[in-house]
């Protein structure tokens, strides 16, 4: 029996192109099949639908991200220094791999609504981050979903103008900025 590792790796690094480029719902199967150098029933092989991919793809990279992002604010001490670690690896995040990050962070809608509110979401790792940081007393008490949002607001929105050519690469060299930004908007 063959190893399909290989071709299911292939099938990930197309579909990310595919689906960021033309949008999850304009890229057919037979898109993702010519992309990847292999027949649509190999795909099906693979995964039993366009969905199926999109879900794997989308919830496994997810997942990751969020255990990266509570890994990084575990190492710091207090919420502006988690706030900047976490700004941060979202920057260093789209300057490594802009396909993914634009993929999980820019085009998700399709997937999101299947996401469960837990510590595998960075969204939910980033609102767990602020209302610690309002028990401690470290920043106003607000909603705290509303809050996170914000924040959100204000990293991915330079990013899409990176997208767009309206800012100059990388991402990173405008972490300190967007950092400062967040915490402005929560009065730290």
């Amino acid at each position: 029996m063959r190893d399909g590792r290989a071709t299911r790796q292939k099938i990930h690094q197309e579909a990310l192109k595919q689906f960021v480029e033309k949008g999850v719902a304009e890229t057919t199967v037979r898109d993702l099949a010519h992309a990847a150098g292999i027949a649509e029933g190999t795909l099906y092989r693979h995964y039993e639908s366009k969905d199926s991919l999109v879900w794997d793809l989308f919830s496994s990279n997810y997942k990751v991200f969020a255990q990266q992002l509570t890994a990084i604010q575990k190492r710091h001490p207090n919420f502006p220094a988690r706030l900047s670690a976490t700004i941060s690896e979202f920057c260093r995040f789209f300057d490594d791999d802009p396909m993914l990050f634009r993929f999980l962070m820019l085009t998700q809608h399709q997937a999101l609504p299947r996401v469960e509110n837990d510590d595998d979401n960075p969204v939910e790792v980033i609102q767990k981050m602020i209302v610690s940081a309002m028990k401690r007393g470290e920043i106003a008490k607000r909603s705290p979903g509303l809050a996170a949002n914000l924040l959100l607001g204000l990293v991915l929105q330079p990013a899409v103008g990176l997208v767009y050519g309206r800012i100059k690469p990388p991402l990173s060299q405008y972490a300190e900025t967007i950092t400062q930004a967040c915490l402005r908007v929560l009065k730290v």
